[in-house]
């Protein structure tokens, strides 16, 4: 099984820039493609991005296209979401996750972290 953790949201403001991290343990982080998604109050649950196994492919949402890089470090078992020209419809509570199947819908992922909240101001 794969935990995760997210870490590096906060409060920034428009035209800037975060990282987020997912941590992961267990010893299936290897084997298991990973993805972000996304939660603004009052909207249904979000794709972001999504990175396969072996990070040989990646997959990013239109509205956040040329703005957001997804990335994973093997060795460190983490996931990375840099996040730069953020908008104020990126206010969001970020939640990363881990499956067997690739593709941007979330019923693909079976393990889900508890989230960071990410808010940006204008």
């Amino acid at each position: 099984q794969v935990y995760l953790v997210e870490s590096g949201g906060g409060l920034v403001q428009a035209g800037g820039s975060l990282r987020l991290s997912c941590a992961a343990s267990g010893r299936s982080f290897s084997l298991a493609h990973m993805a972000w998604f996304r939660q603004a109050p009052g909207k249904e649950r979000e794709f972001v991005a999504a990175i396969s196994r072996s990070a040989d492919r990646t997959l990013t949402a239109d509205s956040v296209k040329g703005r957001f890089t997804i990335s994973r470090d093997v060795d460190k078992n983490t996931m990375y979401l840099q996040m730069n020209s953020l908008k104020v419809e990126d206010t969001a509570i970020y939640y990363c996750a881990a499956g067997d199947i690739w593709g941007s819908s979330g019923g693909m992922y079976g393990r889900w972290g508890q989230g960071t909240q990410v808010t940006v101001s204008s």
